[in-house]
């Protein structure tokens, strides 16, 4: 049984879509089930003024999208590279046991996301 949270998260995603001219964008996917997770954002001034996601797969899936959106908009790259897959179980009122991967996913690309980021502020110094 899924919380009114994951529910809600699922029935009306906060920041679906995609950001025209990104920073950073990333897929991932789960391997073993095949849910997918695109996530764009964009920086400013050290802050996530935008993040957007896509996903495909179970409604945990698209509901940690949501929820991981949330919880990094507005942070700095800093506040947002110390969120963890806990944050997220949180954010969604809480995950059964069997879709534990989907807060992840959700992290996994956020992580790849802010790397992307890390990647671009360090090679535009040279």
């Amino acid at each position: 049984m899924y919380s009114p949270r994951l529910l809600e998260h699922f029935e009306h995603p906060r920041n679906a879509g995609e950001i025209q001219k990104p920073d950073a964008s990333v897929r991932v996917e789960n391997p073993a089930c095949g849910d997918v997770l695109e996530l764009n954002l964009q920086v400013q001034d050290g802050w996530i003024s935008d993040i957007r996601f896509r996903a495909k797969g179970c409604v945990p899936a698209m509901a940690c999208g949501s929820a991981v959106t949330e919880l990094a908009k507005g942070k700095t790259i800093e506040e947002a590279r110390a969120l963890g897959a806990t944050d997220v179980v949180e954010a969604v009122g809480g995950l059964p046991q069997a879709s534990s991967h989907a807060s992840q996913l959700a992290i996994d690309a956020l992580k790849a996301a802010l790397e992307q980021i890390g990647k671009a502020q360090s090679g535009s110094g040279r």
